[in-house]
């Protein structure tokens, strides 16, 4: 579990025709992408940002996947079970996976995944000298002494030592995917630029800043309903050009056939106040929206708290009350986004529920009455608030900040760059600060966590601590139900929602612009790029 910073600038893929010549011919089966925020690594073990995961998921398979639904499918496991006490997870493997072709292994042919490469796998995620990214997901979770276990070449077990029912959607992260311990082995930490796996394309060519080039893998395991192989496309080319003008001009020319996020510089020509694509787009582009699992939010320190007032629950109440969401949604978003009036966790996740969980809505009467009773009438004797933030985000903490001055209070915005400021939160450096939280993985589990005070920060940036919200958070680990899960999820946002150490704001939404010739590019609340089903007319 981790933080992520969300940017209003989501990165950008793009489509385009222009002629590649590294074993991929230029015709429109080609998908061209840009990730604008460049690319680290190649290696699964350090899927820790959004670029890296998108073109890992065109490499690597693990054994489940995340469908558009947000549910839990088999990849390369065929089948799985769960022992009553939640400890025990038995994953059946298909046989008919192979890794990509490479020299290192015999004739040059890639060879069949069986279980002890996922035990591999999954024990390098845990290994200190690898030092990667996604040990958070096993850390305190597995049997110290037996965590994995190949019972035979199909058969892989994971032992925990203690029950946690969002396992399951954990293990469809990229960080789990497999990898050939023979090549690992081989590239030591180069294998970041020499991946093998089971993916539907295989690496041909990465010059780093510069461009990435896939190719099809013809012995790729998955086929469509109708029984044919996939991929369709022939290959994926990849750049790493920064200049989000420059991409929205090459797609309103018509050169580029998909973008997702929504840049300032572009918004007002795509989309309307209320969020609808305009008109003059509508015969040649596809508008999708739905549900991303990120929620953004003001965060208040719990812990050692230099403002006295923001001890106050009361005064936490009335920020909340203070601001119109729904407004900051219409003007700075154009529409995207969903108004966070139901606690933490977002629309599209499972247990999501607007009516069980009641938030705050915009009502300045009763946010001055709330100061009144706290004691600071019209904000008197709270003094200066600072607000921490970093610049991308200062349209929308200005606004924050004028809404909270028409009840008395008295902001001052204080830009940091973001890994200053996140390093600022984890010594609990800042009282009053901006933050997002990106779910890893579609469990509720992944929000409450922040406030669970046996977690340190991350995730509890907040530093909040409550008791019975412990017990209840102890409770749901162990809950295999799903109704009783949520339940007792229902129940702790319920107590952050009296307690306030946060203020959310709204929950995210994908957006995607799509030229009509592009099919089979599904959305999903986890804004992954799935490219194995898409095709270019």
């Amino acid at each position: 579990m981790k933080l992520r910073y969300s940017f209003f600038l989501l990165p950008i893929i793009i489509v385009t025709t222009i002629r590649c010549n590294n074993g991929i011919d230029n015709k429109r089966d080609v998908f061209h992408m840009n990730i604008s925020a460049g690319l680290t690594s190649l290696d699964p073990a350090f899927s820790k940002d959004q670029a890296t995961m998108w073109c890992d998921n065109q490499i690597f398979n693990g054994l489940v996947q995340i469908n558009e639904k947000l549910e839990v499918e088999p990849c390369i496991a065929k089948s799985w079970k769960i022992s009553n006490d939640g400890l025990t997870y038995e994953f059946i493997l298909r046989n008919d996976v192979y890794f990509h072709d490479d020299e290192l292994f015999p004739n040059g042919k890639g060879r069949k995944v069986v279980a002890s490469d996922f035990a591999y796998s999954f024990n390098r995620l845990i290994d200190s000298t690898v030092a990667s990214t996604g040990g958070w997901l096993f850390n305190d979770k597995v049997d110290k002494n037996n965590p994995f276990e190949a019972l035979n070449d199909s058969t892989f077990i994971i032992h925990l030592k203690v029950p946690f029912h969002p396992m399951l959607g954990m293990l469809s992260l990229q960080y789990c995917s497999v990898v050939p311990k023979e090549v690992v082995t081989h590239f030591g930490k180069d294998f970041r630029s020499h991946p093998v796996g089971t993916g539907p394309f295989k690496l041909v060519r990465w010059e780093e800043n510069n461009v990435l080039i896939l190719t099809k893998n013809e012995n790729y395991f998955e086929r469509d309903t109708s029984g044919i192989k996939l991929p369709y496309l022939k290959g994926v080319r990849v750049s790493f050009v920064a200049d989000r003008g420059t991409e929205f001009l090459q797609f309103s020319q018509g050169k580029l056939d998909f973008i997702t996020g929504l840049d300032v510089s572009y918004k007002d020509k795509l989309l309307s106040r209320t969020g609808e694509l305009l008109p003059e787009w509508k015969d040649e582009i596809v508008f999708e929206k739905m549900p991303y699992l990120n929620t953004e939010y003001l965060g208040i320190s719990m812990g050692k708290q230099p403002c006295e007032a923001l001890k106050n629950k009361k005064v936490r109440q009335a920020i909340n009350y203070a601001i119109d969401r729904k407004k900051m949604i219409a003007y700075l978003r154009n529409g995207i986004g969903v108004s966070a009036e139901n606690g933490i966790i977002p629309k599209g996740v499972p247990c999501f529920d607007d009516i069980l969980v009641r938030g705050y809505t915009y009502d300045v009467a009763k946010a001055k009455q709330l100061l009144i009773e706290a004691g600071y009438p019209n904000g008197k004797g709270i003094g200066e608030l600072k607000i921490f933030s970093n610049p991308t985000y200062n349209d929308l903490i200005t606004n924050i900040s004028n809404e909270l001055a028409n009840i008395g209070i008295t902001c001052k915005i204080e830009n940091t760059p973001a890994t200053f400021l996140r390093e600022a939160m984890r010594k609990n450096e800042v009282e009053f600060f901006r933050a997002s939280w990106i779910g890893d993985y579609p469990d509720g589990e992944n929000y409450l966590a922040l406030f669970y005070s046996k977690n340190g920060a991350p995730p509890n940036y907040t530093f909040y601590k409550n008791l019975e919200y412990d017990k209840l958070y102890e409770a749901a680990m162990k809950e295999t139900d799903l109704d009783k899960t949520c339940e007792l999820y229902h129940k702790m946002e319920q107590i952050i929602i009296e307690d306030a150490p946060v203020v959310p704001l709204f929950y995210d939404e994908v957006t995607r612009f799509i030229h009509k010739n592009v099919t089979g590019l599904k959305p999903n609340a986890m804004n992954l790029v799935i490219l194995k089903e898409v095709k270019i007319n």
